[in-house]
């Protein structure tokens, strides 16, 4: 059977059965768990916004991309270490999942104490080098400096999800996310609109809402698939797995940095246009972001499904879902576009709670010239996160340092020469132009015989 269910574990091996059926059940929770971050995220927004007053959106918006940097850095090192799990999941590999497992939760405790150690560290000077606006500065940082500081429970989840995702188990993940994200926007409530904390009430309930997510997957991972997880012994991980390891999960990591470096540098120069675009950037992209996720989620169960063919040598079936997936993609993203068309006014207002015509009217900007370009983003996601699956690591660095350097030109010609409308069109070109790199690239491999049967 392709999906195997116990009282203790739920397994999906997606080397048989109906390939897209595969994907889909395995990605509408990922959906489910992605949008509900998002709406606790943007509730963070909203409450902010409603109780704190515009310059509160706008010190946690100036912080964003930083923010993202921090925590991307945990999920891109883990979702390499997770492609691993994979392969050796889809190769009925026992012993090698145990110790890849074990490698896993020993780079994690390493890497995350130093991480965060850097990151504490070096804030203060990031938010200057950022640009952040002197009268929202204070909150910003206290904003930041807190979400840092708990940056152990973002790694701790990311790793034990990872491991359940390997197996093709991304319904546990969804309910972990549900209880957190309750808890998060309880706490918003509680603590900014009841105690009146300001902003360090939004990062205080982000981290704890992280720290009980992290717990609840630890431990429904260990009571649930301990015959998986490893022993003692396995904390002996061979060299060539520790390789693949660190290999695989740096550059995944690195993929996720240096697009959020080049978001940094692009926030920067936002920053510089003043409180109001800020504001109305932050609520376009909290919208830009939660639709994403229906790609996203799409793309990352592609991922898991290549990753165990890969592991199987199932080639063929890799090749011929890859395609459905890429048609999957475009439609959602044109049935997107128009969605958004029809409803943006409301969507900015209701994300807000503003008033302010020109805070509506640039962020329902923003939103009109980055969804057309949904389906190529879609594109560029099924091909990224499949090169990855399959171990190919230098072609989506290179369209991460592609988007980069378009990023880089953006802060230093396109938005001082055309303002909010050179930060608006900033990602759509470098979605376009990363699109037809990856696509061109994977061409190339495919004529190599990448997927062919060996």
């Amino acid at each position: 059977m392709s999906t195997a269910k116990t009282p203790k574990m739920i397994i999906r091996d997606m080397t048989v059965g109906n390939a897209m059926k595969h994907i889909l059940l395995f990605a509408i929770p990922i959906f489910v768990g992605n949008i509900l971050q998002q709406i606790y995220s943007m509730v963070d927004t909203m409450v902010a916004g409603y109780n704190l007053g515009e310059n509160a959106i706008a010190a946690i918006g100036a912080t964003s991309s930083l923010f993202a940097l921090i925590t991307d850095f945990a999920v891109g090192i883990n979702s390499g270490f997770g492609i691993v799990l994979t392969q050796k999941f889809g190769a009925h590999d026992k012993e090698g999942f145990r110790q890849a497992c074990a490698g896993m939760i020993k780079l994690n405790v390493i890497i995350a104490v130093i991480f965060t150690a850097l990151s504490v560290t070096f804030i203060r000077p990031f938010l200057h080098i950022m640009n952040v606006p002197d009268n929202i500065f204070d909150q910003a940082y206290t904003y930041i400096i807190v979400i840092c500081a708990g940056m152990i429970g973002t790694f701790a989840y990311n790793l034990f999800a990872n491991i359940l995702r390997a197996v093709g188990n991304s319904t546990a993940s969804l309910w972990f996310l549900i209880i957190s994200g309750v808890v998060n926007v309880l706490l918003d409530i509680i603590l900014m609109a009841g105690f009146r904390t300001g902003v360090i009430g939004a990062a205080i309930a982000t981290i704890i809402s992280t720290f009980v997510s992290a717990i609840i997957c630890i431990i429904y991972t260990l009571h649930n698939y301990k015959e998986m997880l490893p022993g003692k012994a396995d904390f002996k991980v061979p060299s060539s797995i520790t390789k693949d390891l660190l290999s695989t999960g740096f550059a995944m990591a690195l993929m996720y940095c240096v697009v959020d470096f080049g978001s940094i540098i692009f926030q920067s120069a936002t920053n510089r246009l003043g409180d109001m675009y800020i504001t109305a950037h932050t609520a376009a992209r909290r919208l830009i972001i939660i639709l994403m996720q229906p790609l996203i989620a799409v793309a990352t169960a592609n991922s898991t499904f290549i990753g165990q063919n890969w592991g199987a040598g199932k080639y063929e079936r890799i090749r011929t879902t890859i395609k459905k997936v890429l048609l999957l993609e475009v439609i959602m993203g044109l049935v997107l576009c128009g969605f958004v068309y029809l409803t943006d006014s409301f969507l900015i207002k209701i994300t807000t709670g503003t008033k302010s015509p020109d805070v509506i009217k640039n962020g329902v900007l923003s939103l009109r010239i980055h969804m057309p370009c949904y389906a190529p983003l879609g594109i560029l996601f099924v091909i990224r996160t499949s090169l990855q699956a399959m171990g190919k690591k230098i072609v989506p660095i290179i369209s991460s340092a592609m988007e980069l350097g378009i990023k880089i030109i953006s802060a230093i010609i396109l938005i001082p020469s055309l303002g909010f409308i050179g930060t608006c069109i900033t990602e759509p070109v470098i979605w376009v132009v990363c699109m037809i790199f990856l696509v061109i690239s994977f061409a190339v491999y495919m004529n190599k015989g990448l997927l062919k049967e060996k």
